[in-house]
């Protein structure tokens, strides 16, 4: 695997760099599916589709084999894992997706990255979580697909610390000298594009399902189902080391907007802790919002 030291001058560099070989998966993944493998004959499809929902980039890897895959014959796209693998079938599966490579050995020699890619999986799970709970909570038509685009809404932040963890670190580092940085300006000033902007790339590249695609693409947030992605995986991103980060206010209004629901209402929900959750309590003159409002129809 080719390490990366300074930033390349095209989004199709980092698609090529980002493309080489087989993407790895965390050593656990690999270790639970070979387990079901020996138990091959006891083990459904739900079974699996809780071990890949796990690893962002093993579900990146089923959707995108599937895509890439597709029969004729079959005239839409499959967007969630639970449908990817009763395509796949079991017996196939496994034999598709046997003795992959591990993000554990790839960064064996920096175990910083590691830590920084095990963050950003943690993230991944988190916003996936939000994201999962404020679709059903907006009655969307297909809560799956928009778990599965918050799972893999911030996938160029693993692959940017797997392949190229000398830059990813100096992105971390001025925003620990800067908290008032934005994500993308920084990742601009050292990658030269940010990562949304590579990641939409990659998702093309891939072939992964318009709809997803659509779903990441934060361009297109005047759109619910986008918001509901991107809203998300900003707040997985802020509470990552608690609920002090400045920007969490402003996470929890457009939440609310989004929700329909008053800051009261979303606090309990997020089980945010009652020392934080005073602090994010509006102040009194400002709690006309407590009522709430009717919930939002389904997209």
């Amino acid at each position: 695997m080719n390490r990366l030291n300074e930033a390349l001058p095209s989004l199709d560099d980092y698609v090529a760099l980002f493309s080489q070989g087989a993407l790895p998966i965390l050593r656990r993944t690999a270790r639970d599916l070979a387990a079901m493998r020996e138990q091959e004959g006891n083990v459904n499809g739900k079974q699996i589709t809780q071990v890949i929902l796990g690893d962002p980039l093993m579900t990146l890897r089923v959707l995108s084999h599937l895509e890439i895959h597709r029969r004729q014959a079959q005239n839409h796209a499959i967007t969630t894992i639970d449908r990817a693998v009763m395509m796949i079938g079991i017996t196939p599966f496994f034999r598709q997706f046997d003795d992959l490579p591990t993000i554990e050995d790839a960064l064996a020699d920096t175990p910083a990255a590691l830590i920084g890619v095990l963050g950003v999986i943690g993230r991944a799970r988190r916003a996936a979580h939000y994201a999962r709970e404020w679709a059903i909570i907006r009655h969307d038509l297909d809560v799956e697909e928009i778990t599965i685009a918050a799972l893999l809404h911030d996938t160029t932040d693993i692959l940017c610390w797997v392949f190229a963890p000398t830059l990813t670190a100096k992105v971390h580092a001025l925003q620990r000298a800067d908290a008032s940085l934005r994500s993308a300006a920084v990742q601009r000033e050292v990658f030269g594009f940010a990562a949304n902007e590579i990641q939409l790339a990659l998702a093309k590249k891939w072939q992964l399902p318009e709809l997803l695609i659509h779903l990441m693409d934060e361009s297109r947030a005047d759109n619910p189902r986008v918001r509901t992605v991107a809203l998300a995986n900003d707040l997985a991103r802020h509470n990552a080391k608690g609920w002090g980060n400045a920007a969490i206010p402003d996470d929890l209004t457009a939440i609310q907007s989004l929700l329909k629901l008053n800051r009261e209402q979303l606090i309990r929900r997020l089980a945010i802790p009652e020392e934080d959750a005073i602090r994010l309590m509006p102040a009194p003159e400002d709690a006309s919002e407590a009522d709430a409002e009717p919930p939002a129809t389904p997209d």
